[in-house]
C-alpha cells in the first residue's frame, strides 16, 4: 500500500496534472484494501464532438521507481522525440510541454534507469515487449490537450481502423496487405505459436493501453474503462454466461491472450476474475500494466506474499487529513476474511473495520455513488448516544428500508405485487449517496443523481432529519470525515450536527463510539445478517420482510447488485469484558485453589466460550470462499526459481529466424487467402467431445513442457477460474489450497463438474508445475469445439477499436462470402449478439448495403427461434428510428419479408414487425420510408387473407385518422380496396369508413378541446380522401347506391355543417365533384342536386349575398386568396360556391344547372361580382370553366392527386424501379395515379372487371367488423397500434362446414391462419384428419392413415409437418398426406410400424370411440383402455420436441427434427386401483410469445389428469415439483399464459388460475358460472373463451370479483349470422384465429363453425 494515496490526495494530483475538466468519477482500491486507498481512478471526459455525452477511462499511476523497465521506455521515447524535434524544427521551435521533460524526470528516476535490472525472461528486450503489449499507446507528457487527443482518437475509430480495412480487403479478394496476416497470427492462424517474434499489433484480448504519460515522480496509464468484470458477473449475474458454450469460449478468449504473452517470455501473475474486463458484448480484456506483475519492476518479483501490517498511506499529500482519518485502522494491506473474522469477533478489530472488509468482498466501492460502502444507521439522533439508556437507539435487526416503511406496508406490496417482494431497490442508492454528500459534491453530479434543477433548500439540513428522510442506510464518511458536513456551495448551509454534539469533529467522534459501543456489537450480526447475509434469502429472507425486487433480466449482465456473502447466521460478537473476566477467573484458577462453587462457575463459564468458539469456527469455515486464492503462496514450493530462460544465443537466432520468415513471406505468408479462411472456419459434423480423445490428449500434454514456472502459475490460475465458472462459487479455499498443496488432496468440489471440464481442470493445477499443459496445449484441446474456434475468428476482428463502417463492411463480406454458412448454425447464433448491435447505429447509404446484407445472411443462416430471439428485434429497432435511413427502406421490401415469412412464419412478422411498418406511415414519417412501407403493406394484404388485413391493416389506418397518417397510409387504403375488389370495398371498407365520418361530425357539434377538434377535423379530411380514392374501383351504380342514394350522400352531410373548419369544406366539395365526374352527369342530376338544393339556397339567400356591392368592397382584398404550397385554401362557406358552382357547370352544362338549381341568378350574379366568373361556351362542356377555378384540394391530402407518387416507387438496393408487389398477383388493380383520368372517361373497364361477382370469391364468408368496432377513439394516444383494437366477442357463428362424419375430436391452425386442420371419426368409425383452406372453405387435403379415433392433432411448426394421434402418433407432410413416421409406446402391437395403415392396437373402433365419444363424461376409463397409448401431446416449440402423455401416467419425449423417441418420464398412480390417464399438458411459456417475438424457453411442464391431478415437472430433471388436487374432475385443459401463471379446466364445471410463485400446492382462482363440465377454452391475451356444452363463456384473467366475492364465467349460447337460430350443437373444441379476430369452434356432430 506504500504506493496509494487517498483518494480526495488522488483526485487533487489527477486535477494538478490535467485539469479540473477532467471529472474524478471514484478511486479503485488496489490489492482489494477495504479502506478508500489506491492508485488507480476512474475518470469522465465528456465527448469532444459535444453531444452532451461522456466517456469514462480509468487513470492509473505508477511511480517511477516502481516500475523502472516503463520509465525508462517513456523516458527514451520522449528523449527520441525532443532530439528529433530539436534537428527538425530547431530548439527555439520546442513545445513547452518537451522542454519539461528535463523538469518532470527527477534525479532518482534518472538513477534508475542508468542502474536497475528487470527480472523477466531476456528473450526480447523491455522495450520491445511494452511495444508489443502496447502497441497502440501514445506516449507523452501529461496534460490535458494531450488527454483530449487520446480520447478523440479513441472515439473515432481510428487506432485500429486500418487492421480491420486490410482484413477486409483479405476477404474480398484484394491486396490486403501484411497487417491482416499479422493480426490472423494472433488468433492463431495457420496455428498459435509459443516463440512469437513480437510485432505492433494488440492482441484482442488484451486491454488496450491507450496513453503511457509522463508526470513528476510517475507514470500514468490510460484505459477504457469496460463496463464490467468477471467478478461483477460470477456475483451479481452469473446467468449472463448462459451455457457452457459461453464459458468455455471465454476461457479460449483468456488463453488466446496469455498465450500470446507468454510467448513474449512473460507471465501475467495475477489471473483472477477481478483482472478480466469483459466489454458491453462481453468480449474478455485481459488487464495488464497496472500492476508489477508482468516483472516491469526493479526490486522483487510479485509472489502472492499477504502483508499482515497495518495498511500506511504511503504517497499522500503533505497535510492530507486521511492520514489522521485512517491512521488507527487495523487493517492489512490485502484482505484475509477468515482471520480477520477471527480478530473482529475476539474484540481485536473494531466494528468499522469489519464492516469495511465486507463491504468490499461484496464489491462495494467506497467513492463510488452507484454502488458506495453501506454502513448502518445506528442512533436517531434524536438524543445523545447512552448505553444505559434504550432512547435513540437504531433496531438493528430490521433494515432501515422496513424501520421507514412499516410491516403493514410491506406485508401489503409482498401480497400484491406480481413479483413478490418486499424491497424495490438496493440498501443504499445513488440518490441517498448524493443527498448525504450534497455540499462536498459538484452541481452537475447533484443535477444528474438528485433533481435536474438544483434547490438548495430541498436537501435536509439535519442529521436528524437527514435520518427521517431517507429508507437508505448510512455511508462510512459520517462515522470518519467531518468535512462531509461543510458546505462548498454558496446557497446551501453547512449541515448541522445534533445538539449534542458541540462540533462536526466531536459528532464523528461520539457517533464512531456509537458504533462500537457493546449495544450496537450485541446487535450487529443482525444487521449483517439482512445486508450481507442469510436473510437475503430464503424463508429467513420473507420473515426479515428483506425479499428483493429480482431483475427481470436474470441474463443481462450487471456489474453492481446484492452479493450474499454468507448463507448461516451470522455470530454475535463475543463480548471483550466476558473474555477479560474470564481471563482473570483463568489465571486465578491456576494460581490458587478455588472453592467448589467457584469451581463450577468458571467451568460453566469455560464452556459457554468454547460452545461460542466453536460456533464462529463452524461459521468461518463455511464462508472460506470469500478468500479464495486463484494462485500458490511460494513457501508451498520452497525457494522461488526465476524463470527459465533460454540460452541468449538460441534464442537471438530464433528470433532471427523468425523474423527473415517474415520478412521473405513479405506478401501473404503461408498462402491465407479468403479460402484459406473459409476452411479453417468451417464446421464438419460437430459432435460431441469422446472422453477417451480427450484422455488421451491429457496424456500427451503432460509431456509437453512449459517454458517457465511463472506461466505454470498462470495455468493454475486459469484452471481456477474455469472451475468457479461451472461451480459459481470458488474452487479453492486458504485451507483446501494448503492441503492440496501438502498432500494432493482435491476438493470435493472437483467431483461436482462436467467430466471434461475436471479433466482440464486437474491439468492445469497439476502439483509439478513442468507437468502443467502449455496455453497452446490448451488452445490445440478437444475440450473447445470447432464452434468456439470458427466463432473467434470471425469476431475478433469486430472487437479491435475501430470505426462501426469497418466492422460492418468486415462482418458483411464475409458473411456474403459464406462464412456464416460454413461454421453452421449453432456458431452463427453465437455470433449474432456480436454484430447485429453494429447495425442499428445511424448508417450511411453504403453502409446500409453492408448492414443490410449482414441481416440477410443471419435470417439464412441461423434456425427460426434464433431468428426471433436476435435479428427481429434488431429490425424492430431500425424501424422504430426516425427520419431517413436507406436501412429502413431496404428492410421494407417485400421481398425481405418474405425471407422473414418463409422463416418464421407470419405470426412472427405480424407480432413484431407489422405493426412498426404501420408505424412508418404515421407522425411526419419520411417520404421514402413510407412510400416503401405502403407497398409493402399492399404486395401482402392479398396474402395475408382478408380478415388479417382488415384488423392487423385497415383498422390500424383507420384508428391513425387525423393522427399524422401520412397520404402513403391513405393510398394503402385506396390500393387494397382496388386489389381486393368492389365487394370487399363495399363490405369491408366502407362500413368502417362511415362510422367515422358520423363520429367526426359528432364531435364538431358537442364542444370539445381544441385537440380533439383538430383531430376529428384531420380525420374527416382523410376519411374523404380514401373515398375519393376508393370510387375509383367501384361502378357507377354502387357509388350512387352506396354513397349517394337515400339521400345520404355523405359529402353533401359535412358540406351541410356549419361548425366544421373550412378545410374540411374544401375537401368535401372537391372530393363530391371527383364523386360526380365519376357517375356521370346524368346521374349527378338526379341523385346529387336535389341533396344540393339547401346547400345551394343557403348560400343565394346568405347575407354576403343580399349585401350586393358593399360586400364586394369588403371583399376586394380577398380576391387573391392566399395558397400554401400553391393551393388556394377557403376562407368562408361563401367560397363553396366558387368550388361547386362552375364545376357542375362544366360538368352538366350551364342549362341543366340552371334547371336542377333554383337559385341560379343569385349564385351566378355574386360569382360575377366576388371573382369576375361568367359562363362561357368553349365547346368542351367537360372542360368549361374548370380551368378558370382553383381545385386543388388543400394540403391535407395534396398526394392522392399529385402526379407523382412515392408507393410507386420503391429503392431497391442500387436505384429506382417497379416494386415487386406491383409486378405480381393482382397487378392490374395497383394503378398508377396519373393513369386516373383515363379510367375516368373509360369507367366501363373497371365496371366489366368487377361486376358480376360470384359468392364464392375468397373470404366470400367474412363479415364486415363494423358492427364490433365503435369507430376511431380521438382521445387515444397514437402508438400500440395492436393494443389500441380489443376484441369484442359478439358469440355470432358466420359460417358453418361439415367437417366430419362424426365428432369432431381436436383442431390445429396453421400460423397464417389460413389453414386449419380437424381431427374426427370418418366412416368405419375411423379417425380422419381434414385439412381445410379459410379462403374457401375448402377442404384441400386430409390423412386418413389412422384405424382408431384421433384424439388429438397438432402443427409443428419446424416444418410442414403435422403430428396426429391415436393411441399411437403419426408424424405426416401436410402438404402431400404422405406418412413419416409413427411412434408406439412397446406395449402396442408393434406389426404397424412396418405398414403404417395397419391396425395399432387389439382395442375395436366402437371401444375406442366409446373412449372419446363424450367430452362430457365422468372421466372414468374403462378397462378395456392400453394404459401405454398416447392420450394428449404438447409440442415445446423452442426446442423442438413433441412430449405425449399416456393412459398410465407416462410422458414420453420425442425429438422432432430426428423423428426419434427420447426419454420417457413414468408415473405413480394417484389413487390406487385407478390408471393416472395424462388427459392435459402445457409448459411454460407455450401460451405465450416474448416481447422480441420468441417462444420463451420453458422451464417446466405442467400435466393434468383424468383424476383431477395436476403435476408440475421440471424439464431439466424430470423431477416433480409439486402435484395437487387441482380439481374434482377430468382435467380437460391446460395453458400457461405466463410463465408463473397455470390455468386449467375440468368437468367440475370450473376454470382455475394457479400462481406457481406462491406456497406449494399453490392457491387457485376459481370461475364459476358454466352448469356442464367446461370441455376447453381457448386464451388471447388476458381474455378467455370457455366451452361448455352447447355454450361458450367469456372471461378475463384480470376480472375483478363480484360482491359476494365469486369470479364468474358469463355463458352465452352461439347464433347463426344469418337468420338468428340458436346453435344446438354440443361443442366439443375450440382455437382461436388472434390476427383475424374469430374462433373456430367444432362439434359433436362434425361441424366446423367460424365465430366471431
Amino acid at each position: 500500500m506504500e504506493t496509494d494515496m487517498c483518494f480526495e490526495c488522488l483526485q487533487r494530483r489527477i486535477e494538478s496534472d490535467f485539469s479540473d475538466r477532467l471529472v474524478f468519477s471514484y478511486g479503485v482500491s488496489d490489492s482489494h484494501s477495504a479502506l478508500p486507498l489506491g492508485s488507480s481512478a476512474v475518470v469522465q471526459m465528456s465527448n469532444p464532438n459535444g453531444d452532451g455525452s461522456a466517456y469514462q477511462f480509468i487513470l492509473v499511476y505508477i511511480p517511477t521507481h516502481y516500475s523502472n523497465c516503463l520509465t525508462k521506455y517513456v523516458n527514451e521515447y520522449i528523449e527520441e522525440n525532443l532530439q528529433e524535434s530539436c534537428s527538425n524544427c530547431g530548439i527555439d521551435n520546442i513545445s513547452q510541454d518537451q522542454a519539461d521533460v528535463a523538469i518532470l524526470e527527477t534525479p532518482s528516476d534518472k538513477t534508475i534507469s542508468d542502474s536497475s535490472t528487470c527480472n523477466h525472461s531476456a528473450r526480447f528486450s523491455c522495450s520491445r515487449i511494452i511495444t508489443a503489449l502496447a502497441s497502440i499507446a501514445q506516449v507523452g507528457i501529461c496534460s490535458y490537450s494531450v488527454f483530449e487527443e487520446i480520447v478523440a482518437n479513441y472515439l473515432s475509430g481510428s487506432l485500429e481502423d486500418h487492421i480491420l480495412c486490410s482484413l477486409s480487403l483479405l476477404v474480398e479478394g484484394k491486396a490486403s496487405g501484411r497487417d491482416s496476416i499479422n493480426f490472423l497470427g494472433l488468433l492463431g492462424i495457420p496455428s498459435f505459436q509459443e516463440n512469437n517474434f513480437p510485432g505492433a499489433l494488440r492482441h484482442p484480448n488484451i486491454a488496450p493501453v491507450l496513453a503511457i504519460l509522463k508526470t513528476s515522480g510517475y507514470t500514468n496509464l490510460v484505459l477504457p474503462r469496460a463496463p464490467y468484470t468477471l467478478e461483477n458477473i460470477l456475483h451479481y449475474s452469473p446467468n449472463a454466461l448462459k451455457s457452457e458454450w459461453h464459458i468455455k469460449f471465454l476461457i479460449y478468449q483468456i488463453l488466446s491472450a496469455l498465450a500470446y504473452i507468454h510467448g513474449l517470455g512473460v507471465a501475467h501473475g495475477y489471473i483472477c476474475p477481478s483482472s478480466i474486463m469483459l466489454t458491453d458484448s462481453c468480449w474478455s480484456w485481459l488487464r495488464i500494466f497496472d500492476k508489477p506483475w508482468l516483472g516491469f519492476n526493479c526490486s522483487t518479483r510479485h509472489n502472492g506474499h499477504t502483508d499482515a501490517t497495518p495498511a500506511k498511506i504511503g504517497r499522500c499529500i503533505e497535510g492530507c487529513p486521511s492520514q489522521r482519518l485512517y491512521a488507527d485502522l487495523k487493517l492489512s494491506s490485502s484482505i484475509d476474511w477468515h482471520s480477520d473474522f477471527k480478530r473482529w469477533w475476539r474484540g481485536e478489530m473494531s466494528n468499522f473495520e469489519y464492516l469495511l472488509i465486507l463491504n468490499r468482498l461484496a464489491g462495494r466501492i467506497w467513492g463510488d455513488h452507484t454502488f458506495h460502502t453501506v454502513m448502518p444507521w445506528v442512533i436517531d439522533f434524536s438524543t445523545k448516544p447512552d448505553e444505559n439508556c434504550d432512547a435513540g437507539w437504531r433496531d438493528l435487526s430490521r433494515s432501515k428500508w422496513r424501520l421507514a416503511k412499516g410491516d403493514e406496508q410491506l406485508d401489503f406490496t409482498y401480497s400484491t405485487s406480481e413479483i413478490r417482494h418486499h424491497v424495490s431497490d438496493e440498501c443504499l442508492s445513488e440518490l441517498a449517496v448524493c443527498s448525504y454528500k450534497a455540499r462536498r459534491l459538484p452541481l452537475s453530479v447533484l443535477r444528474t443523481a438528485v433533481r435536474s434543477v438544483y434547490e438548495p433548500n430541498e436537501y435536509p439540513s439535519t442529521m436528524q432529519r437527514l435520518y427521517q428522510w431517507t429508507p437508505d442506510e448510512c455511508i462510512p464518511e459520517f462515522f470518519c470525515d467531518p468535512q462531509i458536513f461543510s458546505s462548498l456551495h454558496a446557497g446551501m448551509t453547512d449541515l448541522s450536527v445534533p445538539s449534542w454534539a458541540g462540533s462536526p469533529q466531536e459528532f464523528i467522534k461520539l457517533h464512531r463510539d456509537a458504533l462500537e459501543s457493546d449495544r450496537v456489537s450485541r446487535q450487529i450480526h443482525h444487521w449483517i445478517d439482512i445486508t450481507f447475509g442469510y436473510k437475503m434469502s430464503g424463508q429467513a429472507a420473507i420473515a426479515a420482510k428483506n425479499v428483493m425486487l429480482s431483475s427481470s433480466e436474470p441474463t443481462k449482465p450487471r456489474s453492481v447488485g446484492r452479493r450474499q456473502l454468507f448463507t448461516r447466521p451470522h455470530p454475535m460478537r463475543q463480548d471483550a469484558a466476558r473474555r477479560t473476566c474470564d481471563g482473570a477467573n483463568g489465571s486465578t484458577t491456576h494460581q490458587c485453589r478455588p472453592n467448589e462453587v467457584e469451581c463450577e462457575e468458571s467451568l460453566l463459564f469455560e464452556t459457554a466460550y468454547l460452545q461460542k468458539l466453536e460456533e464462529a469456527s463452524a461459521f468461518a469455515e463455511h464462508a472460506r470462499h470469500l478468500g479464495a486464492p486463484y494462485g500458490f503462496h511460494p513457501e508451498y514450493f520452497g525457494k522461488d526459481v526465476s524463470p527459465a530462460e533460454e540460452p541468449p544465443g538460441e534464442s537471438s537466432k530464433g528470433s532471427m529466424s523468425m523474423l527473415s520468415d517474415i520478412v521473405r513471406n513479405n506478401g501473404v505468408p503461408f498462402g491465407i487467402d479468403l479460402n484459406y479462411l473459409l476452411e479453417h472456419i468451417e464446421v464438419e459434423g460437430e459432435g460431441s467431445m469422446g472422453y477417451q480423445d480427450f484422455l488421451l490428449w491429457r496424456q500427451r500434454s503432460s509431456c509437453m513442457s512449459i517454458f517457465s514456472e511463472d506461466a505454470a502459475k498462470d495455468i493454475f490460475s486459469v484452471g481456477c477460474v474455469l472451475a468457479e465458472l461451472f461451480l459459481r462459487k470458488p474452487f479453492f479455499d486458504s485451507t483446501s489450497l494448503a492441503m492440496y498443496l501438502e498432500s494432493g488432496i482435491l476438493p470435493e468440489l472437483m467431483q461436482e463438474l462436467p467430466p471434461h471440464t475436471k479433466v482440464l481442470v486437474e491439468a492445469c493445477i497439476q502439483k509439478d508445475w513442468k507437468r502443467r499443459p502449455s496455453t497452446k496445449s490448451l488452445l490445440d484441446s478437444p475440450y473447445f469445439p470447432a464452434t468456439i474456434k470458427s466463432s473467434y475468428l470471425f469476431l475478433s476482428p469486430l472487437q479491435l477499436l475501430a470505426k462501426d463502417v469497418s466492422r460492418l463492411r468486415y462482418a458483411a463480406s464475409f458473411a456474403k462470402q459464406g462464412a456464416l454458412k460454413k461454421m453452421g448454425t449453432f456458431a452463427a447464433e453465437m455470433c449474432a449478439p456480436y454484430c447485429l448491435p453494429i447495425v442499428l447505429t445511424p448508417l450511411s447509404d453504403t453502409e446500409a448495403e453492408w448492414a443490410y446484407i449482414l441481416l440477410k445472411e443471419f435470417i439464412k443462416c441461423l434456425n427460426p427461434k434464433a431468428v426471433k430471439a436476435l435479428v427481429l428485434p434488431a429490425i424492430q429497432k431500425i424501424l422504430q428510428t426516425t427520419g431517413y435511413s436507406h436501412l429502413k427502406v431496404s428492410i421494407l421490401q417485400d421481398s425481405f419479408v418474405r425471407e422473414i415469412w418463409n422463416r418464421v412464419g407470419k405470426q412472427a412478422y405480424l407480432e413484431t414487425i407489422h405493426p412498426l411498418v404501420i408505424s412508418n406511415l404515421c407522425v411526419a414519417p419520411h417520404k421514402r420510408s413510407a412510400a416503401a412501407a405502403s407497398v409493402l403493406l399492399i404486395g401482402s394484404s392479398e396474402e395475408l387473407g382478408v380478415p388479417v388485413t382488415i384488423h392487423q391493416t385497415i383498422l390500424p389506418l383507420i384508428q391513425c385518422f387525423g393522427k399524422g397518417l401520412c397520404a402513403d397510409g391513405i393510398d394503402v387504403l385506396v390500393r387494397i380496396g382496388g386489389l381486393l375488389g368492389e365487394v370487399f370495398i363495399v363490405k369491408q371498407l366502407l362500413p368502417l369508413l362511415k362510422p367515422v365520418i358520423h363520429a367526426c361530425i359528432e364531435v364538431s357539434y358537442a364542444k370539445k378541446p381544441e385537440p380533439v377538434q383538430s383531430w376529428s377535423a384531420l380525420a374527416l379530411i382523410d376519411c374523404l380522401m380514401t373515398l375519393d380514392g376508393l370510387v375509383l374501383y367501384m361502378s357507377r351504380e354502387m357509388v350512387v347506391k352506396e354513397l349517394i342514394d337515400d339521400r345520404s350522400c355523405l359529402h353533401v352531410m359535412i358540406l351541410m355543417q356549419k361548425s366544421v373548419e373550412f378545410a374540411v369544406l374544401q375537401v368535401a366539395a372537391t372530393t363530391l365533384m371527383a364523386v360526380c365526374q365519376r357517375i356521370g352527369p346524368d346521374l349527378t342530376a338526379l341523385h346529387v342536386l336535389p341533396q344540393l338544393k339547401d346547400l345551394f339556397d343557403e348560400l343565394a339567400f346568405s347575407r354576403e349575398i343580399s349585401e350586393g356591392p358593399a360586400s364586394l368592397v369588403r371583399r376586394s382584398s380577398k380576391v387573391y386568396k392566399p395558397k400554401i404550397d400553391g393551393e388556394a385554401q377557403i376562407e368562408s362557406r361563401m367560397d363553396l360556391a366558387l368550388i361547386l358552382y362552375p364545376s357542375f357547370a362544366s360538368l352538366l352544362g350551364i342549362e341543366k344547372l340552371r334547371q336542377c338549381c333554383a337559385t341560379w341568378l343569385l349564385l351566378e350574379q355574386y360569382l360575377l361580382r366576388s371573382h369576375n366568373w361568367k359562363w362561357e361556351y368553349t365547346g368542351d362542356p367537360s372542360r368549361s370553366g374548370l380551368e378558370s377555378v382553383i381545385l386543388k384540394r388543400p394540403l391535407f391530402g395534396k398526394g392522392l392527386t399529385s402526379e407523382y407518387n412515392p408507393a410507386k416507387l420503391l429503392l431497391n438496393g442500387v436505384g429506382w424501379s417497379i416494386p415487386q408487389s406491383q409486378g405480381v398477383r393482382g397487378a392490374k388493380n395497383l394503378i398508377p395515379q396519373r393513369w386516373i383520368n383515363e379510367v375516368r372517361k373509360n369507367p366501363v373497364e373497371i365496371d366489366a372487371s368487377t361486376s358480376n361477382l360470384v359468392k364464392l370469391e375468397p373470404w366470400f364468408w367474412f363479415p364486415s367488423p363494423a358492427s364490433c368496432w365503435d369507430g376511431p377513439d380521438f382521445l387515444g394516444r397514437v402508438g400500440g397500434l395492436k393494443d389500441e383494437l380489443p376484441w369484442k366477442i359478439r358469440a355470432s357463428v358466420i359460417y358453418s362446414v361439415r367437417a366430419h362424419h362424426g365428432a369432431l375430436r381436436s383442431l390445429a391452425v396453421c400460423q397464417d391462419e389460413c389453414m386449419v386442420f380437424t381431427a374426427g371419426i370418418g366412416p368405419g368409425f375411423k379417425g380422419t384428419i381434414q385439412k381445410w383452406d379459410l379462403t374457401r372453405i375448402n377442404c384441400v387435403s386430409g390423412y386418413y392413415g389412422h384405424d382408431e379415433v384421433v384424439n388429438d392433432v397438432c402443427v409443428l411448426s419446424s416444418s410442414g409437418r403435422v403430428a396426429s394421434s391415436d393411441g399411437t402418433i403419426h408424424v405426416w407432410n401436410s402438404r402431400t398426406g404422405k406418412l413419416i413416421s409413427v411412434f408406439a409406446e412397446p406395449s402396442v402391437d408393434f406389426t404397424h410400424l412396418a405398414s403404417p395403415l395397419s391396425p395399432v392396437s387389439k382395442i375395436n373402433a366402437e371401444q375406442a370411440n366409446m373412449l372419446n365419444s363424450n367430452t362430457l363424461s365422468s372421466g372414468i376409463l374403462t378397462s378395456a383402455f392400453d394404459g401405454s397409448l398416447y392420450t394428449c401431446m404438447h409440442q415445446l416449440e423452442s426446442i423442438e420436441m413433441l412430449v405425449a402423455g399416456t393412459g398410465n401416467g407416462s410422458l414420453r419425449f420425442i425429438d422432432i427434427s430426428r423423428g426419434q423417441m427420447l426419454h420417457l418420464w413414468r408415473g405413480d398412480s394417484v389413487e390406487s386401483g385407478f390408471p393416472s390417464l395424462i388427459s392435459a399438458l402445457c409448459s411454460c411459456g407455450s401460451d405465450t410469445t416474448q416481447a422480441c417475438g420468441t417462444r420463451a424457453s420453458p422451464s417446466w411442464i405442467a400435466a393434468g389428469l383424468n383424476t383431477g391431478h395436476c403435476r408440475l415437472l421440471d424439464l431439466r430433471s424430470g423431477n416433480v415439483i409439486t402435484s395437487w388436487r387441482a380439481h374434482d374432475g377430468y382435467v380437460t385443459k391446460l395453458a400457461a399464459p405466463e410463465d408463473h401463471l397455470l390455468v386449467s379446466s375440468s368437468h367440475d364445471r370450473t376454470l382455475r388460475i394457479w400462481d406457481l410463485r406462491r406456497n406449494w400446492p399453490p392457491q387457485a382462482t376459481i370461475f364459476k358460472g358454466h352448469t356442464d363440465g367446461v370441455s376447453s377454452f381457448s386464451l388471447w391475451g388476458q381474455d378467455v373463451i370457455t366451452i361448455s356444452r352447447n355454450r361458450i363463456g367469456l372471461t378475463s384473467l384480470s376480472k375483478p370479483a363480484d360482491e359476494d366475492g365469486h369470479l364468474r364465467i358469463m355463458p352465452q349460447k352461439l347464433y347463426l349470422a344469418d337468420n338468428g337460430a340458436k346453435n344446438l350443437s354440443v361443442l366439443s373444441s375450440i382455437s382461436i384465429l388472434p390476427f383475424s379476430r374469430l374462433f373456430l369452434v367444432g362439434t359433436e356432430d362434425g361441424y366446423l363453425r367460424i365465430c366471431c
